[in-house]
């Protein structure tokens, strides 16, 4: 089945037949597509193309169809190019000429990015929820070891002293960011194309409006050319996505380095780590290694369809074939590696003692010492300057420096920086890493938290 075959005396080359069809991946949109068509056949009854018997009837079929798909009897017939001219056509054949008129006013322009924004609204709300869920995740790795500190690093060298507490939460923050931007996008893809026809709209009295609020959108296009040719909603999608995943891989590098024999801050469970098929003592956090994989992946996506995009004349090409395989991938693999992540961290155990002794490095008191003679006066640049000499001297003679600082009478009075927890508890600024600050960090993150759930609710999926 065709939908253009009055223009055209010979069928499609067999090669361009290959190149050109879609339901090998496009028949994830069946429920899309069908709520889409529901949602325009009511539209043609509202406007008069169709009488109330006949929008029963369609309904009805679409939702047979429907049913088809989900209990897997429906059958592709090798002619259904794409799975929207696959439901037309059993459409028709369950109850003949009617199902015909289901294309009425109706491009497969319109109703390709129709079903394809409903998707898209869908599959950001699922990519917002998991990860606010690793979010929580993270948070119960804190909260499973209050007090618990090591270092904070800079350039991945020790640097200061932070609480776990405060480190995972850094990542968390980062994750709200992200699912403040899903949230963002879902708004702007909130906008019903259906109805812009193949570009120009219709001769027809059909109403956009109406069938953009039996869809739950938003609002309808107000262009319709660009109703058609926009894809910048899959762009911001796949960006929102190769962001996150930058996130994920951050985090994974994390996991690998913290479960490494050198460092030993911390193991995962069994369930999410691999061996070895050669050598029996290894335990390897597979699931850290292809969190920090997957991300070159989701950018990828997003490169493929910026550069497909770059050099579109309005309105419609086929070019935008090509946006969906790349939706639908960074859809599924993120999704998968935040569901991993997620009980990757919960099956976390984290070993106090080797990070403890990290964080009482003392050599991480040297900008207490620099801060207390700022206290008293001296200027940073002199006061910096003066305690890089005790580092420089103490790594040079093989001793402590908390053991040079007590050989200098002018500084031995700063010796209770060296203090098991005292270099921590200095941390006290708004959002330092330090106990002090804590509370007021987990508020605002809690708050941050409950708001994005209730954005999060405010549109259900499909």
């Amino acid at each position: 089945m065709t939908l253009w075959g009055g223009r055209f005396s010979a069928s499609m080359d067999e090669s361009l037949w290959d190149l050109s069809e879609s339901y090998s991946f496009d028949a994830v949109l069946h429920t899309y597509d069908i709520i889409g068509s529901i949602a325009h056949v009511k539209g043609l009854g509202a406007a008069g193309l169709l009488n109330d018997d006949e929008v029963a009837t369609l309904v009805a079929t679409l939702e047979a169809i429907e049913l088809e798909f989900r209990d897997g009897s429906f059958v592709r017939h090798g002619s259904d190019e794409d799975v929207h001219m696959a439901i037309e056509r059993r459409a028709t054949e369950l109850v003949g000429p009617l199902g015909q008129r289901i294309h009425t006013a109706r491009s497969r322009n319109d109703q390709v990015v129709t079903s394809l924004r409903l998707f898209t609204r869908d599959a950001l709300n699922e990519v917002a929820r998991a990860t606010l869920a690793l979010g929580e995740a993270l948070v119960a790795v804190g909260d499973r070891y209050p007090g618990a500190s090591l270092p904070g690093y800079t350039h991945l060298q020790r640097a200061q002293p932070v609480l776990l507490s405060h480190h995972v939460q850094a990542h968390v923050f980062a994750l709200l960011r992200d699912v403040d931007r899903l949230l963002d996008s879902r708004e702007r893809a909130n906008v019903s194309p259906l109805g812009a026809g193949a570009l120009a709209g219709t001769s027809l009295a059909i109403r956009p409006s109406y069938t953009a609020e039996l869809l739950g959108f938003t609002t309808s296009f107000a262009n319709s050319m660009d109703a058609v040719s926009d894809r910048d909603f899959v762009a911001e999608t796949l960006f929102d996505i190769a962001l996150l995943g930058v996130h994920l891989s951050r985090m994974g590098e994390e996991l690998v380095l913290w479960t490494t024999s050198e460092f030993t801050f911390a193991t995962l469970g069994d369930p999410f780590t691999t061996g070895s098929s050669m050598l029996p003592q290894k335990k390897n956090s597979d699931v850290a290694e292809l969190a920090r994989a997957k991300s070159g992946r989701l950018v990828g996506n997003l490169t493929s369809l910026l550069v497909t995009l770059k050099g579109l004349p309005l309105s419609y090409n086929r070019d935008l074939q090509e946006d969906k395989e790349p939706l639908f991938d960074s859809v599924r693999q993120v999704l998968l590696v935040l569901r991993a992540l997620s009980g990757a961290y919960a099956s976390l155990r984290v070993n106090l003692e080797s990070m403890a002794e990290a964080a009482s490095d003392e050599l991480l008191v040297a900008i207490d010492l620099a801060e207390a003679l700022v206290a008293e006066g001296e200027p940073f640049r002199l006061a910096h300057e003066r305690v890089g000499h005790l580092v420089a001297a103490a790594v040079n003679s093989g001793r402590t420096l908390r053991e040079v600082v007590a050989d200098d009478v002018a500084l031995a009075r700063f010796d209770g920086l060296f203090a098991p927890g005292a270099a921590l508890a200095k941390r006290s600024s708004p959002g330092a890493a330090g106990p002090a600050a804590a509370p007021r960090q987990r508020q605002r993150l809690n708050a941050t938290l409950e708001e994005l759930r209730s954005r999060l609710g405010d549109v259900s999926q499909t």
